[in-house]
């Protein structure tokens, strides 16, 4: 399970497509209708959450909102609660960038334009609902194949 804390807007369509389908399958753990993956790490930050059912279904809406911007169909009605929420979850700089590196080297055989594209970012942009501040990778990034 990957629930990318960068901007969607840097995912290529198989990377927004599996991440709306791995987040739909956290708000199913997170409202304990599925056992499997309750312990997983990317749950950590939305479980630390005052109500992390409404904060996997902000984190929803923004992904349903880049796909719907890419005429894809990602159905706001399968969100429990969606919203825009204002309420923000931190994210450190060092997490973005772990995250960032971790995209390009999928994208070197997935898609090279889409790659060529994100190579240029020069400040990388969260997720809306996340606030960077300064950091190495969180605690709950359990890859350790990048540095």
């Amino acid at each position: 399970m990957r629930l990318w804390s960068l901007h969607p807007k840097y995912l290529d369509k198989h990377g927004l497509i599996a991440v709306w389908r791995e987040a739909l399958l956290a708000q199913k753990v997170l409202t304990g209708e599925v056992k499997a993956y309750e312990n997983h790490p990317q749950l950590e930050r939305f479980k630390n959450f005052e109500n992390p059912v409404k904060a996997i279904g902000s984190y929803l809406s923004y992904i349903a909102a880049e796909g719907s911007k890419r005429g894809y169909k990602l159905t706001h009605e399968k969100i429990l609660y969606p919203n825009f929420d204002e309420d923000v979850m931190a994210v450190n700089d060092g997490q973005l960038i772990f995250e960032m590196k971790h995209l390009q080297n999928k994208l070197k055989s997935r898609d090279k334009i889409k790659l060529k594209e994100i190579k240029a970012v020069a400040e990388v942009e969260p997720n809306p609902m996340f606030d960077t501040e300064m950091g190495g990778k969180m605690l709950w990034e359990k890859n350790k194949t990048m540095n």
